[in-house]
């Protein structure tokens, strides 16, 4: 049976252990050190006491005049006891230079030989030894007394060795209290810090952190969704680099508010929101991006976290099927017509008038074939070309005429390759359909609103007094593109004429308004510009300039 494998130690707990360690090391180390400290200290305060003792003794008059008399011990005896019990010392010792004792703690061995050496203070000498004698091991300190000049006596003081150790042991004791409190005071602090610590790393250990740090970097490069993490204070915390391109940021933008991003002002107050946002459509410079945010809430605001999904090419396929639906009602409705015609150019066949049949089917054809000499003529650009007539179809069948102005050229390979056709679909497609819309809805009484996506096919009213018309303007030359579009239709007011452009901006209700917005979006990023006119029919009249050598702005005027 196999064992299961035992998860390693949180960070947390594996820090804990090493404080506690250190700590002990540490507070161990300093007791250690202490006790030596100390034991030394205790023995130089001996030595220092007992050799201060000895030198009083040794060079006191009442001891060198005790010694010219027959009996010194009598003299002697009582005044060592007194000094031994004065100092707190063991002993303190007077003998002849023959080391006979004159004196003792013990009276019984006054006469006997003093045990220890004796050479040194003989010469003269104060020196301090460890002797084992009658009480002991001993710290003693020998010294001679001196009489005009010869040394006619010795003094010898100590202290035991082990009323040393007791000091020390008493020492040790405090400092073992001491060194017991300082250790659980550590182990108590390392405890409620590390208990902090493993609050915030969720009981991981160090690996499990690595490794975490190593998939959070893949995960932030590998996201082709933009990741934004805002702090409390509305601070980009984190950013990903699909973040970044989404929004158009320098690198550098950590730690930046969003107020100093300069974003437009509907991204930006969906970025500051404190509710959550989803799936949101807001636009930024060159791009169409969808917006999610959900607080971070932990007992207070923490942050917002921010995805951040790029909706751009999305919205350019949802138009050019737009597009694409409208231009196959109208190739419906042509075969319809055509098949109409068809039967038509039969039935005079069968009546026998091939004349009138050949005729009627000719009228037909040469109406058909102008337009698209004059499209191909003039625009080389395939795509452009493809788009004009399909759009021209799709006018036709809501009762509106699409006219190709006569200044129109562009010749065959004016247009460089950094010029995308679906940025050129997406402008010139947008401002078609939006001018079908308001000339055909001015034809009909509609509201005669732009702004809006392509609506249902319409008839055109027979009260209209004209054909409602959409004029496209397409040139190339003197370094730019001008494409121009206008419409018969009602016009834009001048207090509309500012929010046109705006994404949502629409008289057909909300969930509309995209077409101008992908308009402006477009030209700006290509280095254009957007203007709206009053056209000299009384509708709008949409200019987009686009620079064909060198892109040298990105400022879009509206």
């Amino acid at each position: 049976m196999r064992l299961p494998r035992t998860r390693p130690r949180s960070l947390a707990g594996q820090l804990f252990a090493m404080q506690v360690v250190l700590v002990a090391a540490v507070v161990a180390g300093c007791a250690f050190f202490a006790y030596v400290s100390g034991s030394a200290q205790a023995e130089e305060t001996a030595t220092r006491q007992v050799r201060a003792a000895a030198v009083a003794v040794a060079g006191s008059p009442s001891v060198r005049e005790a010694i010219r008399t027959e009996d010194p011990s009598a003299v002697l005896q009582p005044y060592a006891e007194h000094v031994r019990e004065e100092t707190g010392i063991a002993f303190v010792t007077i003998m002849n230079p023959q080391r006979v004792r004159w004196t003792h703690p013990d009276p019984e061995r006054i006469g006997e030989t003093f045990l220890g050496h004796t050479a040194q203070a003989l010469r003269g000498e104060t020196f301090t030894e460890t002797y084992t004698g009658t009480l002991g091991p001993s710290i003693r300190v020998v010294t001679p007394v001196r009489d005009g000049g010869r040394i006619t006596g010795l003094v010898s003081a100590g202290i035991t060795v082990e009323r040393v150790s007791t000091q020390v042991r008493e020492q040790v004791g405090a400092l073992g209290l001491a060194a017991g409190g300082a250790l659980a005071l550590g182990g108590l602090g390392t405890y409620v810090i590390n208990a902090r610590l493993r609050r915030h790393t969720h009981g991981m250990n160090a690996g499990e952190l690595s490794r975490m740090h190593d998939y959070h970097e893949a995960t932030l490069h590998a996201l082709r969704e933009g990741l934004l993490m805002l702090d409390g204070r509305r601070r980009i915390a984190l950013i990903n680099d699909a973040g970044r391109e989404l929004l158009g940021l320098e690198p550098g933008a950590v730690g930046r508010t969003v107020a100093e991003l300069e974003l437009p002002a509907p991204l930006t107050g969906a970025l500051l929101a404190s509710e959550p946002r989803v799936d949101e459509v807001h636009l930024a410079a060159d791009r169409v991006i969808v917006v999610n945010t959900r607080p971070v809430v932990g007992g207070e605001q923490r942050g917002t976290v921010v995805t951040l999904r790029d909706h751009t090419e999305l919205q350019a396929l949802s138009g050019e099927l737009d597009s694409e639906r409208g231009f196959t009602q109208a190739l419906r409705s042509q075969a319809h017509e055509a098949a109409n015609r068809l039967h038509t150019v039969v039935s005079l066949i069968e009546l026998g008038r091939v004349d009138e049949a050949v005729d009627f089917a000719t009228a037909e054809l040469e109406l058909a074939q102008v337009l698209t000499d004059r499209v191909v003529g003039a625009v080389a650009e395939p795509v452009l070309a493809a788009l004009l007539l399909g759009k021209a179809a799709q006018a036709n069948e809501r009762g509106v005429e699409l006219v190709l102005a006569d200044n129109s050229l562009i010749d065959d390979g004016a247009l460089p390759a950094a010029l995308a056709q679906r940025d050129l679909v997406t402008i010139l497609g947008n401002l078609i359909d939006n001018a079908v819309d308001a000339a055909s809805e001015a034809a009909t009484g509609g509201p005669g609103a732009v702004g809006a996506e392509p609506c249902a096919v319409t008839i055109p009213s027979p009260r209209t007094g004209s054909r409602a018309r959409v004029t496209v303007t397409a040139l190339a030359g003197d370094g730019e593109l001008l494409l121009r579009v206008a419409d018969t239709g009602a016009g834009i007011g001048p207090d509309d004429a500012d929010e046109v452009f705006r994404r949502g901006w629409s008289t057909h209700g909300a969930g509309r308004g995209l077409g101008l917005a992908l308009v402006r979006q477009a030209a700006h990023r290509n280095g254009g510009t957007v203007t709206l006119d009053r056209g000299a029919e009384g509708g709008a009249e949409f200019t987009v300039r686009l620079p064909l050598l060198a892109r040298t702005g990105k400022e879009v005027t509206a």
